[in-house]
């Protein structure tokens, strides 16, 4: 391949057909067809916002009939529904990182004056964003942080629909953004978290990495080390895809620098982190002595799960069971299929780590909110369907997701 830039141009993903029946011996290099219902041509990609315009609405109204379910029900029991989105759990976390900074040690006092928890563990992109918007508005730091998340959770259904359309058509786009807006844990990408902004980089670095945008997808890929730990997941693909790459001596320099940029931003937290508390291993220390979190390749995990089956557990243990379970199928469905090996290679890895990582058991179906490249198949799926299969199984989905956020906003105490 020509390491002349518009060589970068020519799609890396191809899109999956019915049978994807791609060699990939040939790369991910494929036709962009310009069909009613399939990717659109380069020259049709410069529209691309009026296109998305869809898919972006059907978010909007599907996460906008979730927060209706949620204001109704915390209106019956006289819970604040603002409170609900941006002043609970990690919310609390990131809001006092905008607003008060780091903290300089691991012993640390409270607004009680009990000891507390360190904070370096939670990554800075998110609270420094909420605190850039809240020194640029009249907004509070809670209210900013909604903006964040709810802005960035636009821009990740935008890149979640680039991708289904990069890689299949429209109609899967459309779906694939729409079956990500009706998650179990859908609720989170409303609250002051940073699944949304997370998201976002991913569906945006993996669609460079598709189109062969090598240097965007390693700036993409280092922004989004600075947002959450399993940030590790992307930088894989990104390095894979990269190193395949190089192998094949595609796009000259371009994959030399876009693996080489990818892990800059999480390194560099962690290495910051080091240094201020004087330890190399500084993050994994605090994770495991105080926080209590750790990668123990699914033995605690696996341990839990065996209780799930023997003793009545909360609904939100049945739940995160049922969701990696199905996530073990999908993945098996991507790699039988035979998506692009960015896709493939980010959700396996994202698997792993939600399943290898120690406690938060419950927790661990929001932890797969970023893995949206699971719902590839079932969107695939839905979109052979009829119109009205596709309604009413999108329509069920819905109502289970506004009924589940609320249970996890109202009922479940711990974080969701």
């Amino acid at each position: 391949m020509s390491a002349d830039p518009a060589a970068s141009t020519k799609p890396l993903g191809e899109p999956a057909s019915a049978a994807h029946s791609h060699d990939p011996a040939a790369g991910w290099s494929s036709p962009a067809a310009a069909t009613a219902d399939g990717p659109p041509t380069d020259a049709g990609s410069r529209r691309r916002l009026p296109a998305a315009a869809p898919a972006l609405l059907a978010y909007v109204l599907l996460r906008a009939a979730g927060l209706i379910v949620l204001w109704i029900f915390s209106h019956r029991a006289g819970a604040d529904f603002w409170s609900l989105l941006h002043s609970r759990y990690d919310s609390l976390w990131y809001a006092q990182i905008a607003d008060q900074g780091y903290d300089q040690s691991l012993d640390n006092v409270g607004p009680d004056g009990k000891p507390r928890l360190p904070n370096l563990p939670f990554f800075p992109l998110y609270p420094g964003l909420t605190a850039g918007v809240a020194a640029v508005t009249p907004f509070s730091i809670p209210v900013a942080a909604l903006v964040v998340s709810w802005v960035a959770g636009i821009a990740a259904a935008w890149g979640i629909y680039a991708v289904g359309v990069q890689l299949a058509s429209r109609r899967v786009g459309l779906l694939l953004v729409a079956l990500w807006a009706v998650l179990p844990h859908a609720v989170v990408q409303n609250m002051a978290y940073t699944e949304t902004l997370f998201t976002a980089l991913v569906a945006w670095t993996l669609y460079a990495l598709l189109r062969r945008r090598w240097l965007t997808a390693g700036v993409l890929c280092l922004v989004a080390g600075f947002s959450r730990p399993t940030a590790s997941a992307l930088i894989a693909a990104v390095g894979v895809a990269a190193l395949v790459a190089v192998a094949r001596r595609q796009d000259g320099w371009r994959p030399w620098v876009a693996g080489l940029l990818a892990p800059l931003g999480y390194l560099g937290y962690l290495a910051w982190i080091g240094q201020r508390l004087g330890r190399v291993d500084a993050y994994f220390h605090i994770q495991s002595t105080t926080w209590k979190i750790g990668f123990d390749g699914g033995v605690d995990t696996f341990a839990t799960f065996r209780q799930v089956l023997t003793k009545a557990v909360p609904l939100s243990f049945y739940t995160s069971t049922l969701l990696m379970a199905l996530a073990a199928v999908l993945v098996v469905l991507l790699v039988l299929d035979r998506y692009p090996l960015p896709v493939v290679v980010y959700s396996l890895t994202f698997l792993v780590l939600t399943v290898g990582t120690e406690e938060y058991y419950w927790a661990k179906g929001r932890y797969l909110v970023p893995a949206f490249t699971l719902l590839l198949p079932v969107a695939l799926a839905l979109g052979k369907a009829r119109l009205r299969t596709r309604i009413l199984v999108l329509g069920l989905l819905a109502l289970i997701s506004a009924w589940y956020g609320t249970y996890l906003s109202l009922i479940w105490t711990y974080s969701p």
